[in-house]
């Protein structure tokens, strides 16, 4: 996995310099605290905040493994892909790999979200219907192209065992894309 440490981030108060300082009272359980109201939701209940890509490919893709020399394994895939095909229809869902694909070492099927609501019904569900699989959640960010690797490891988030990715092959796609810039130079 890429070293954390060698991206930069924004400050998470970006936006909210400069302002008050929040009171430490607590809510009536003793452990919360109070915050202030503004009456107004975060526009992330709406639209997925940016780099977030709101295109075709959507905010986040979820790969969800299995190891295709497992019989259980490939049984329980096969119906989890077709409870959430039937379950959630609205989601685009893809074919199911019986082979690893990508920087995808073992077998898995993907599926895309396209906005807060459907990240928010489709994860808690799929965190307790996974059984015995482990996903892979990862934004689709509409930063740089080599940002693919980052949306795979430091900004992705795993539901059961964490699998290695090969990554080698977001380091063949970097080669690739220079090779054909420079042919059209």
């Amino acid at each position: 996995m890429p070293d954390q440490y060698s991206y930069s981030y924004p400050s998470p108060l970006e936006g909210y310099e400069n302002l008050d300082p929040l009171s430490e009272e607590r809510n009536e359980d003793g452990k919360s605290l109070k915050n202030p109201q503004t009456g107004t939701l975060s526009k992330a209940y709406e639209e997925f905040p940016d780099p977030l890509a709101k295109d075709r490919r959507g905010g986040f893709d979820i790969h969800i493994y299995h190891f295709q020399n497992n019989p259980d394994q490939v049984t329980f895939a096969k119906a989890l892909h077709e409870r959430i095909r039937r379950e959630f229809p609205e989601l685009r869902i893809y074919r199911f790999f019986d082979k690893p694909v990508g920087p995808h070492p073992v077998a898995m099927f993907e599926v895309n979200l396209f906005t807060p609501a459907q990240f928010g019904a489709f994860i808690p569900w799929l965190v307790i219907n996974r059984g015995p699989l482990s996903a892979l959640v990862h934004p689709n960010t509409t930063e740089a192209a080599d940002d693919e690797e980052r949306d795979h490891t430091q900004r992705a988030t795993w539901l059961g065992e964490r699998i290695p990715l090969d990554l080698r092959i977001f380091k063949l796609m970097k080669e690739a894309e220079k090779k054909e810039e420079a042919g059209k130079l």
